[in-house]
């Protein structure tokens, strides 16, 4: 009989065009799907109704569901990584475990340890790209160094792309190369220590109307001008190289969009320093003022600045909120009250149901000035101007902040003009110290 290999989904929950199954799959050998909810992980997220927990867990089912349409099952396990791992050599005794490789600091620590205590046991790891076009190495520039500014990344990024479709991995036509399903036992979310809750999650189709409109309607937050696909891309529910085929055909500014992504994930392989420390070094002497009881403010959406609060109600409320508010927020936060990006960065991190490290990071970096961004810092919104451009109905913040204009609103927190020269003031000193 033929030795058994693991598949162990990761980001890529999904059974289309999935790299590594199919790598698992051509193998030769009957497949053991496998995913692993990470304790580490878990035991970090503070809201024992995490959404994203149980957008994972639904999803999961689905699969299982799928999978015993094939004749097999999903097994799930709970636990620490490694020791999953030694338990499932035991058990299963592979010849080899295939997976999608990951990028981000804790997912390379992981993926090292779980790959040396299978190669003690003389077992197999193959690991392959799947949640990027490009990876690691695979944009330089010409002197063979990572690009550290978006503009030329993404010129090199298409050069090498050339036009051309990129190519998918038919896993879902050779499903019938699964292992007969074993028993397992599905997992309740509170098994997982979760609880259960109610709620729609943006859907997984490609809303092509939205795409082709996209550099139209992309910033005005009161209409549906984004794809809400984050979610999706985070936990591979959705292949990128559909993603991209798409938006070759549809539209160049969203296809920008899915570059960036990788841009960032690219500066994060590169210079995992920025996890915690600003990208560029000098920005480390900002001197935050780092109020709490101003911060609280802006978690709760009572800051005064209707738009601003309006972001932060609509990510406390969905786990969502629209890109061109999240600039508007973690500007002001950074700039207006000088509260140190990694204050922000770690709220959204709880917060987002399409929290992912590169872009959170990557994004709240760009807007507190000390990221790899061409622009200096002082680029800074203007609550009041931004709302005048794009929410000029203000249809965005009716639904969110239908008390703005009652006496019991709170004022400004801050003064703009003076929040502004302030941030400045403070930016210049530290920088020409």
């Amino acid at each position: 009989m033929k030795k058994k290999v693991i598949f162990w989904f990761r980001r890529d929950l999904r059974l289309e065009d999935n790299t590594a199954l199919y790598r698992a799959l051509k193998s030769g050998h009957p497949v053991v799907p496998l995913f692993i909810f990470d304790t580490h992980i878990l035991d970090a997220l503070e809201d024992r109704r995490d959404q994203r927990v149980r957008f994972i867990h639904q999803t999961l089912a689905e699969l299982d569901r799928r999978l015993r349409q094939h004749g097999s099952s999903l097994q799930i396990r709970h636990g620490k990584p490694v020791e999953v791992w030694r338990e499932l050599i035991n058990e299963l005794d592979p010849a080899a475990v295939f997976t999608n490789r990951d990028y981000e600091p804790y997912a390379r620590q992981r993926d090292e340890a779980v790959a040396d205590l299978l190669q003690k046991n003389d077992i197999y790891f193959y690991d392959y790209k799947d949640q990027a076009i490009f990876e690691k190495d695979e944009v330089l520039t010409q002197q063979g160094t990572p690009y550290t500014v978006y503009t030329p990344y993404r010129r090199r990024w298409e050069e090498l792309l050339a036009g051309k479709a990129p190519q998918s991995s038919p896993s879902e036509k050779l499903l019938d190369k699964l292992i007969p399903g074993q028993e397992a036992a599905f997992p309740a979310l509170e098994d997982l220590g979760f609880r259960d809750d109610q709620g729609d999650f943006p859907a997984e189709e490609l809303p092509e109307e939205i795409i082709r409109e996209y550099h139209q309607k992309r910033d005005y937050p009161a209409i549906p001008g984004t794809t809400r696909l984050g979610i999706h891309l985070r936990f591979g529910t959705v292949s990128i190289r559909h993603l991209v085929r798409r938006a070759l055909e549809l539209n160049d500014t969203w296809l920008s969009e899915l570059i960036w992504r990788e841009f960032f994930m690219m500066i994060l392989w590169h210079f995992p320093h920025v996890v915690d420390q600003p990208f560029r070094e000098k920005y480390a002497a900002i001197p935050w003022r780092n109020n709490e009881e101003e911060f609280q403010r802006w978690c709760e959406g009572q800051t005064g600045y209707p738009i601003v609060d309006a972001g932060m109600r609509e990510l406390n409320q969905t786990g969502f909120m629209h890109n061109r508010v999240r600039m508007i927020t973690a500007s002001f936060l950074t700039k207006h009250l000088l509260i140190d990006w990694r204050w922000g960065e770690a709220y959204f991190a709880k917060k987002l149901l399409d929290y992912d490290l590169a872009a959170n990071n990557g994004n709240w970096q760009w807007a507190a000035g000390c990221g790899c961004d061409a622009a200096p810092y002082f680029r800074i919104f203007n609550p009041y101007t931004q709302t005048e451009k794009f929410d000029p109905q203000g249809k965005y913040l009716a639904r969110w902040v239908p008390e703005r204009d009652h006496p019991d609103y709170p004022k400004p927190m801050v003064d703009h003009k003076f929040a502004r020269e302030r941030a400045l003031d403070t930016y210049k000193k530290a920088l020409d110290s």
